[in-house]
């Protein structure tokens, strides 16, 4: 069985780390090259880098980061945030990045994943996806008379309607009209050699994945799937590869306040029965 991957990521605005709640609230965690440097040091198997600025100075500022920081891993570095062409794909890789994750302009221009995946390989292009709860679902789930409907109504055998997840794209901004699980599947499709799944419900709140979420994007792709927003403790991890089936977890904001270690959590994933990387460098006394 393939190892199990434990990446660690650093959302980045105008050269610092900040972190968040769904988005929002951000606050200011440290520097980005001294985290990544830790972390790679806890036991981390990769970094990710994604660019919040909005601006071509936070692009540059960036970029001259993943060169500090590149410089200084060898763990695999992504990079992601503002990308919107080949050239700005090829300046990240450039720089010292090993991968590049695409969000909103795959959204616009699905063909960048097969011209990207073409010109650099698969292995270095990740389709990045937000995605949030349909609310609209969720409340009609809840009402009492369509429960009541459902048990009246015969048995058809049809499969249950199942939970729409949303795609939003500019950081969670702008909703758009697709869906979570075909859009991954697209993503494949088109040349994506990962799928790295965020729940905005999730993010920042450390109760955990959403499981259905990231499960159903495992059933639906032969690619990699990373697992983001919720992580809060080492178990959310453990149910991330054995209930959702992910390849790779991602976390931050458990890491950054020093709630566990990335060291401590591969202790649990190892003691849970899952192939985890643990030849991890020796801290100092």
């Amino acid at each position: 069985m393939l190892q199990k991957r434990v990446i660690v990521c650093l959302d980045v605005r105008d050269g610092r780390v900040v972190k968040g709640v769904s988005f929002q609230g951000l606050r200011d965690v440290g520097d980005p090259v001294e985290l990544a440097e830790r972390y790679q040091d806890e036991g981390a198997d990769e970094i990710v880098f994604l660019d919040i600025s909005a601006s071509a100075e936070g692009r540059g500022t960036l970029l001259d980061v993943v060169r500090r920081t590149a410089e200084r891993l060898f763990i695999p570095l992504t990079v992601g945030g503002g990308i919107g062409g080949i050239e700005d794909i090829e300046a990240a890789l450039r720089s010292g990045a090993d991968k590049v994750s695409i969000n909103t302009a795959a959204v616009k221009h699905p063909e960048l994943l097969t011209q990207a995946s073409q010109r650099f390989g698969a292995q270095a292009i990740v389709a990045s996806i937000d995605a949030r709860l349909e609310r609209r679902q969720v409340e009609v789930a809840m009402r009492a008379d369509a429960s009541a409907q459902q048990a009246a109504a015969p048995d058809d055998g049809r499969t249950p309607s199942l939970p729409w997840f949303r795609v939003f794209t500019h950081g969670g901004a702008t909703a758009t009209e697709l869906d979570a699980i075909a859009w991954a599947e697209q993503c494949a499709t088109l040349g994506a050699g990962e799928i790295l799944i965020t729940s905005i419900d999730q993010d920042g709140r450390r109760d955990g994945y959403d499981l259905e979420l990231t499960g159903r994007i495992v059933e639906a792709v032969k690619v990699p799937v990373i697992a983001s927003g919720g992580a809060g403790r080492a178990q959310h991890l453990v149910d991330a590869f054995l209930l959702a089936g992910a390849d790779a977890a991602l976390a931050a904001g458990m890491f950054h306040d020093g709630t566990t270690t990335v060291r401590e959590v591969k202790r649990v994933l190892a003691a849970a029965g899952i192939p985890v990387r643990l030849d991890l460098p020796e801290i100092p006394a």
